[in-house]
């Protein structure tokens, strides 16, 4: 009968283990929230997503620069 004990102990060990990342998740949640009303508006007519892009081809990041051989 004692074996009750040890499933009992790991039961509450998963609601505690549950509810702390109910907490955690809640806390990051409010901080997105937080950063979004402190952000401030949005830039009319700009996809945050492409800002900075030109039109036309894009420079080679230095890895792919084409020059003398790398030894």
């Amino acid at each position: 009968m004692a074996k009750k004990t040890r499933q009992t102990f790991q039961k509450r060990e998963k609601e505690k283990a549950r509810q702390q990342k109910q907490k955690d998740k809640e806390q990051r949640r409010m901080e997105s929230k937080n950063r979004r009303e402190t952000a401030g508006p949005a830039i009319e007519g700009e996809d945050p997503d492409i800002a900075g892009i030109r039109p036309g081809p894009q420079p080679l990041p230095e890895q792919w620069e084409i020059g003398e051989p790398v030894e």
